[in-house]
């Protein structure tokens, strides 16, 4: 077995090699700067952490994927964040994706449907020094109401159609992420909110696991 040590100097360099993987095609340097600072070998089971900086989704039990690092990267450039914005993610999963979005952003409203997912994140943002995270566990209603407007929204599950409920919590100018089509397939949609007639941009193919609530898909 190797010390400890040596395992520390080798996700650095694992987590170095992926950030320059990236850069090939992620332009905004403040993405790739935060990504380059948060540990994602902590969201992800002991058993993966070999993989941690691989670039492919893995699992985190409860029918669920920590994203692709190349996915997590678009999807969070997508929403231009300039770090004044309020953020709502949908589908905290490991909290990796709502660590990211903390460094970039002045507040994160997190949800999640699956209350040890939930816990198990909030308990490592906290760690990870964090404090301008909300993550609560899923209510009836899509999203979060409560904390409504936000400038910013991303969908961390696939939905069979742009939801309105979320369309309703989104700010004049705001930009949604989300991945929009089949149960198996998507497309991932940027939406930002107009006066006369949202504006929608494709940014290519994507899969996730269903997104679960009214105005999504059906739990089942």
């Amino acid at each position: 077995m190797k010390p400890k040590g040596d395992r520390c100097v080798g996700l650095e360099a694992a987590r170095a090699r992926l950030i320059d993987c990236l850069s090939q095609e992620i332009r905004d340097k403040r993405v790739l700067a935060v990504m380059s600072r948060v540990p994602r070998e902590l969201f992800v089971p002991s058993d993966y952490r070999y993989a941690a900086y691989e670039d492919i989704p893995l699992s985190i039990g409860y029918g669920q994927t920590i994203s692709q690092p190349f996915i997590v990267a678009l999807m969070t450039q997508a929403l231009e964040l300039k770090g004044s914005e309020k953020v709502l993610e949908l589908g905290t999963g490991s909290g990796y994706q709502t660590a990211i979005l903390a460094g970039l952003a002045k507040w994160v409203v997190s949800i999640e449907r699956v209350p040890q997912l939930a816990e198990s994140a909030r308990q490592i943002v906290e760690k990870l020094g964090y404090t301008n995270v909300d993550i609560h566990t899923a209510v009836e209603a899509l999203g979060w109401p409560d904390g409504a407007p936000y400038e910013a929204i991303i969908v961390t599950a696939g939905a069979p159609r742009v939801p309105d409920a979320l369309l309703e919590q989104l700010t004049l100018g705001g930009r949604l992420v989300i991945p929009v089509g089949s149960r198996w397939e998507q497309d991932l949609l940027r939406v930002t909110r107009k006066k006369k007639g949202n504006v929608v941009e494709d940014l290519g193919g994507c899969r996730f696991v269903p997104l679960i609530g009214k105005d999504a898909w059906e739990d089942g």
